[in-house]
């Protein structure tokens, strides 16, 4: 039945990113994305709080740690989940884990979607 309240938790993040974006997209306008910057620099600082309150200080129970940090935030940003691995692993003193997993990320993803533009055009 978990999953349910996780699917659950993954809509509302998915509506709050869309109405968040949205509403900053309205305020800046175009030239940068803010609202994609606004929500994943908001959703990196909630796992955080939600990474110590129910994690750490064992405040909940798993489901609401399932619900909050893999339902709403995966939803709201995959990046939150990106900067909290992240952290663990400066956290570890895992020097070269890190940079490998960051490096790899940033450039891998960009190079992914790059591939994923060419092979689509190139299908078209």
């Amino acid at each position: 039945m978990i999953w349910l309240w996780i699917a659950l938790g993954g809509a509302l993040g998915a509506m709050a990113r869309y109405w968040l974006a949205g509403w900053v997209f309205r305020l800046a306008g175009q030239p940068f994305p803010y609202g994609t910057l606004t929500v994943n620099l908001l959703g990196s600082f909630a796992i955080g709080v939600a990474w110590v309150w129910l994690v750490q200080q064992q405040w909940g129970s798993e489901q609401h740690k399932q619900v909050l940090m893999i339902g709403f935030l995966g939803a709201f940003t995959t990046f939150s989940t990106f900067s909290l691995e992240s952290i663990a692993l400066l956290q570890q003193e895992r020097w070269l884990a890190f940079g490998g997993y960051v490096g790899l990320s940033v450039v891998g993803c960009l190079l992914a979607t790059a591939a994923g533009i060419w092979v689509s055009k190139s299908l078209v």
